[in-house]
């Protein structure tokens, strides 16, 4: 993941980007021409014996390391719940392949970066064995590429200390940790790839393989409408080869509309469920840990709705804009969406009457409840704007349980009542 201590341009929501497995974000590294280990997908058992012989065809390898894919970092020290193997393990030879294979494979990997109950592996990628003897000792480096929001530029963030612990190196010894800033007006320049491998401590024929390492996959982040890239471990081999036998690709999806082919790789198992049901509803929703839900329209006023509610005594259970359309149909997916978090015990309706009239806004709500029948939890409207008092008296002669409010102070004021 990236680094803490580096305030950097993350991306607003879950909505706009999409993560990748380890296999796809190789994939794509590649097709720009970065050196990758490489391996093959098994999402069966049976499978693999075979497609390892075939890896073995292709590049030798005798050993294989088997890795889980899931959207988490941290695999190489998880731990699978079902058979207390680790996520990432290597298999010394074509007999341990599939009793490696069967120890990850369909179970749940717990992860710094997990829940408890950690994640369900469908996937795992056999790759080669990259750390082979040779002339000089294989070297593992640190390499990421994102937005640097205060300095609205891009950097190239780098350590001679890659590998596991590379957070506590950030923590420990942040002077270990470099960054180099692009100028979006000249691009990537030969200095300064040059200036990334010296820092590296490399010379020779390392040297000119990271360079070129380094330019290839600034051309692939720029290519692919990329939010971040992070590479850990990039590889020294001992033979001198620089290779990426990691990566965390993360892409923006604001821009997959121009890439067809990297928006099917999307792996909707990976996300959240309720997230995955509301963006195909066309509410933008993210999932809080808290115990009010949010019904809003307008990314800023729902900010503020969420301040209200923790300055309220509440926390917010969730992040949902319906956007300027807030008919009876949206209003009940955006309730029923909500009401799945059984941690919800109130719901704080807060719409801005701008274009769309406040008493339309009421008569959605009024419908959706209606259609829903019985709500176990209390709903409080505030509703401002256009015929907001129209609206308010609507909600009032409903006879649900529903309480309106015109003033964002009052709102507040019902929701701490309904939570005592």
């Amino acid at each position: 993941m990236p680094i803490k201590r580096l305030k950097l341009l993350l991306p607003c929501t879950k909505k706009q980007q999409m993560n990748l497995h380890e296999y796809q974000g190789k994939s794509i590294l590649e097709s720009f021409g970065v050196a990758i280990q490489r391996g093959v997908v098994v999402d069966n058992a049976a499978d693999a014996v075979t497609k390892a012989n075939k890896l073995s065809e292709e590049t030798g390898t005798e050993w294989f390391v088997v890795k889980a894919q899931i959207h988490a970092g941290g695999r190489g020290k998880g731990i699978v719940t079902e058979t207390q193997s680790n996520g990432v393990v290597l298999a010394k030879g074509i007999d341990k392949v599939e009793e490696t294979v069967n120890g990850i494979l369909g179970g749940h990997l717990v992860t710094k970066q997990t829940s408890k109950d950690g994640k369900k592996v469908n996937k795992v990628l056999i790759a080669e064995d990259v750390y082979y003897p040779g002339a000089s000792e294989p070297s593992e480096f640190y390499m990421s590429v994102l937005l640097d929001r205060e300095k609205e530029r891009n950097i190239i963030m780098y350590s001679t200390e890659g590998g596991m612990d590379i957070e506590t190196v950030a923590e420990e010894t942040p002077h270990l940790i470099f960054k180099e800033e692009i100028d979006p007006r000249v691009g990537l320049q030969g200095f300064q790839a040059r200036r990334i491998a010296f820092n590296l401590g490399l010379s020779g024929q390392a040297f000119k393989q990271m360079t070129k390492f380094v330019y290839a996959l600034y051309s692939a982040y720029e290519g692919c409408d990329a939010s971040m890239f992070e590479i850990n471990p990039v590889l020294k081999t001992s033979d001198d080869k620089i290779i990426a036998v990691d990566s965390k690709v993360t892409l923006d999806g604001n821009s997959l509309y121009r890439h067809k082919d990297y928006a099917a790789m999307r792996d909707v198992s990976e996300e959240d469920a309720t997230e995955v049901e509301a963006g195909e509803a066309g509410l933008n929703y993210v999932n809080l840990d808290g115990n009010v839900g949010c019904m809003v329209n307008g990314a800023g006023l729902a900010m503020a709705t969420m301040d209200i509610i923790k300055l309220s005594g509440g926390n917010p259970a969730n992040f949902l804009d319906v956007g300027g359309t807030a008919d009876a149909e949206r209003v009940e997916k955006a309730f029923r969406i909500i009401l799945k978090d059984p941690n919800v015990k109130a719901i704080l309706v807060n719409i801005f009457g701008g274009i769309v009239r406040c008493d339309r806004v009421a008569q959605g709500i009024v419908d959706a409840y209606k259609n829903m029948g019985e709500i176990p939890v209390p709903i409080i409207v505030r509703l401002q704007g256009t015929n907001a008092v129209e609206a308010k008296q609507l909600i009032d002669d409903s006879g649900l349980n529903v309480h309106s409010a015109v003033l964002l102070q009052e709102a507040a004021d019902l929701v701490a009542e309904v939570l005592k």
